[in-house]
């Protein structure tokens, strides 16, 4: 296992502020201030190879993740990059004590950015130390297809690993601190975004539209 601690999160006021465009500048930058030392961002991970490819199955190092999506992005590919990035709790701690709703909303969306940013810095990372041209990415319960419940066998190819920096998951496979991600980057050839196969309209994450032919290719849809 792999562990990389204090990963450096760059929050620019700009980028930040874009969120926010009808609310008080002052009060964002005051918040950014308040937010930016409660930030402590972590992850794991692990080089994986891949065993078997089922129909709708892969099975790595002898444990079963069950996606046909997943399948089929790993078709072409041998080695896989499980991994869990956290930006710790203090930051929930402080988001838990706020009595003013805006200050809240403003604070999280704070943390969403950061976490973003943490687990780019893994991508950067992989990329620079397996000598990867492109990585994509999957997480458990971004698709009905890869639902939640696949937290439990992503976990056991970390080894455990996730509570070496804080994080565990819950009966309901939740992650704490809730400010944290996992999920398995691979590499591929075209980026692969799990929003082009999610018909949902009103996502605030979306990081593509989605493609009704290519969800029918992956053989979501009739």
């Amino acid at each position: 296992m792999n562990k990389i601690e204090q990963i450096p999160v760059s929050l620019d006021m700009e980028e930040v502020r874009n969120r926010f465009r009808v609310v008080d500048q002052q009060e964002v930058q005051n918040l950014l201030e308040v937010a930016k030392p409660l930030i402590s961002a972590k992850a794991i991970y692990e080089a994986c190879y891949v065993d078997e490819k089922l129909e709708d199955a892969v099975i790595i190092d002898g444990i079963r993740l069950s996606s046909r999506v997943l399948r089929r992005n790993l078709d072409k590919v041998g080695r896989i990059f499980p991994y869990v990035v956290t930006i710790g709790a203090r930051l929930e701690e402080k988001i838990k004590a706020c009595t003013d709703l805006l200050e809240e909303y403003i604070i999280d969306t704070i943390g969403n950015i950061a976490l973003i940013k943490a687990r780019k810095h893994i991508e950067d990372h992989l990329r620079s130390r397996f000598a990867l041209d492109s990585l994509s990415y999957m997480s458990p319960g971004s698709l009905a297809d890869w639902p939640l419940e696949e937290q439990r066998p992503l976990f056991s190819l970390l080894k455990g690993g996730g509570e070496s920096i804080g994080v565990r998951l819950t009966e309901n496979l939740l992650m704490l601190p809730r400010k944290s991600v996992s999920g398995i980057f691979f590499p591929t050839e075209v980026t692969f975004y799990s929003c082009q196969l999610c018909p949902r309209e009103r996502c605030e994450g979306r990081k593509a539209r989605y493609n009704k032919d290519l969800a029918k290719e992956y053989g979501l849809q009739e």
